[in-house]
């Protein structure tokens, strides 16, 4: 039996943000969701309280050995005014394959589920209707025993907050230029690269700096044994769009399995397209576009949907993809998504999750 989750309103409501300063992480809606976790309880505790600052010991096994997980989704105002969640069930999913990775103790998926859409609800005036616009929900899990042996935590936190984001296109979806990282490496499959922990993201940056450096927006990952194959870019999965097939790089265990990126390999499939999930070399990658084979190179996320990217740099060289700007593929899929999410179009895969 799942247990109940008490809910406690807040008696001070914060004002909301106008739709053109909402950005993105900035602002923080009324509420928030907390678990607790011990060993000889379990998960317990389940709770909806007014957001707040939360109060750890300096010993916190999260601040020196790195338990912490984390997990992003979207919640949508419809067109027809439903509030909906898309795919929820793959990140509660994929929040347990972290937790496992970490040694985190995994946590009731139904329970789980109930406190989105309880949370959502409580808060759905938050969610803004401009278009491009949604509310951002960030499950995590920190590891809070108080310490500094080097052994999995016996106590763990997960919480729920929430944040209204403006479109991530404000002037519709532009291509981007990417560099090509030689030098440093963002997982290797036995490692943590398939999970959403959050030293993933950290090992990053520094690859982050040096792109902005070469006027680049982000980075295309290579292997991390080989130097050779393509694995993501920046945070997000990546496709190629090679003639009349999409190649996206096979989930060997370093690349994380994105939930958009299974959508978009469902739509193409369900639209009669051929999709390789394999091993692609950037040296067959930099072959393909100076043959003039590769019509198109986009990555996918939460955030953005779909990144268009127009150009490489790689060994001193800028490399136009196409013609430099979205292609056609990519416009459709962003429509496409972006369509079921908010409800304009058909649904036949049962994405949507309707709240109210």
């Amino acid at each position: 039996m799942m247990q109940p989750i008490h809910i406690e309103h807040t008696s001070a409501p914060k004002p909301r943000p106008k739709a053109s300063d909402i950005g993105f992480g900035k602002y923080f809606t009324d509420h928030m969701f907390i678990l607790d976790y011990d060993a000889a309880r379990g998960w317990h505790d389940a709770r909806i309280l007014p957001y707040q600052p939360i109060t750890l010991d300096p010993a916190a096994k999260v601040f020196h050995y790195g338990q912490s997980i984390f997990e992003g989704l979207k919640a949508y105002r419809t067109e027809a005014g439903n509030l909906v969640l898309f795919r929820p069930e793959m990140n509660i999913k994929r929040l347990n394959l972290s937790n496992d990775r970490m040694s985190i103790p995994v946590i009731d998926e139904e329970l789980v589920l109930e406190a989105l859409h309880q949370l959502v609800l409580i808060d759905q005036h938050w969610i803004p209707d401009a278009p491009g616009t949604s509310l951002y929900i960030r499950p995590f899990v920190i590891a809070t025993e108080e310490l500094l042996g080097v052994s999995p935590s016996e106590q763990y936190k997960f919480m729920i907050i929430m944040s209204p984001v403006g479109a991530y296109y404000e002037e519709g979806v532009k291509p981007v230029s990417i560099y090509v990282e030689s030098e440093f490496v963002r997982a290797v499959a036995g490692g943590v690269g398939h999970v959403k922990t959050a030293g993933n993201y950290a090992a990053g940056l520094k690859a982050q700096e040096g792109a902005t450096l070469q006027g680049c927006a982000q980075v295309l990952w290579l292997d991390g044994i080989h130097r050779k194959y393509v694995e993501e870019v920046g945070s997000m999965n990546v496709f190629f769009h090679l003639g009349d097939k999409i190649v996206t790089p096979a989930l060997t265990g370093g690349l994380l399995p994105g939930i958009t990126r299974d959508s978009v390999i469902h739509l193409l499939r369900y639209w009669g397209l051929k999709v390789e999930e394999r091993l692609f070399s950037i040296d067959e990658l930099v072959q393909v576009q100076k043959d003039g084979n590769l019509k198109e190179m986009f990555g996918t996320g939460t955030a953005a949907v779909i990144s268009p990217v127009g150009s490489l740099v790689w060994k001193g060289e800028r490399l136009t993809i196409g013609d430099g700007s979205i292609g056609e593929l990519a416009a459709h899929l962003y429509e496409t998504i972006t369509g079921i999410q908010i409800g304009r179009i058909e649904d036949p895969f049962n994405w949507r999750v309707v709240l109210k």
